[in-house]
């Protein structure tokens, strides 16, 4: 089995969330992409004000019609900081594959801060998105060279979204110019999410 792990806080989950998995999925031939919900990311100390619950259903709903995606609440279960290296060796107990951290060029930068970079890379590859202007050298760059030859690249198109952006409009009530599927944006409404 391949499979592509997708973490992050998902606050709310959105199009852009979906397209990298999509991307990862074709161009690694992967047999399913696990979306992960963090309890904690220990980068981003402040990173979630939306309740662990309400990010998991959000997901649920992105990858509902999705073939061979599928949605885990394995950190929100365990809670506390959510370590990439600790979720990766519970996954490898559970279910014995070929795993690919799916993650965005951006984060590579801080990679060596990660908990236990070189254990968690022989637990997995690294699926690095690549956006224009960037290159595939350009993200490269960002990663200390005795681990490069463990990422491969996934290609993305241009793409001007971030989870930050889309909570500022919903909660100045305004709307999201289709980066959240109809299916989260109906649970953001009823839950009065986001709202300021």
């Amino acid at each position: 089995m391949r499979i592509g792990i997708l973490g992050g806080t998902f606050d709310p989950p959105h199009v852009g969330h979906l397209a990298l998995a999509r991307a990862a999925q074709t161009q690694l031939e992967l047999d399913e992409v696990l979306f992960l919900p963090a309890a904690r990311n220990p980068l981003k100390p402040r990173s979630s004000r939306t309740d662990g619950k309400h990010r998991l259903e959000m997901v649920r709903r992105l990858v509902q019609n999705e073939d061979r995606m599928a949605v885990s609440d394995m950190e929100l279960t365990r809670g506390g900081v959510s370590y990439t290296v600790d979720t990766l060796g519970e996954l490898h107990m559970v279910q014995p594959a070929d795993y690919w951290f799916i993650l965005g060029a951006d984060a590579l930068r801080g990679f060596g801060e990660w908990k236990s970079p070189h254990r968690l890379l022989r637990l997995c590859r690294l699926a690095v998105a690549v956006r224009p202007p960037m290159s595939p050298q350009d993200a490269l760059v960002r990663l200390p060279e005795e681990y490069r030859e463990k990422v491969d690249i996934v290609s993305m198109p241009p793409m001007a979204m971030s989870s930050t952006e889309i909570r500022e409009r919903l909660a100045r009530g305004k709307g999201t110019l289709d980066w959240v599927p109809e299916t989260v944006l109906r649970y953001i409404q009823t839950n009065k999410l986001y709202r300021e």
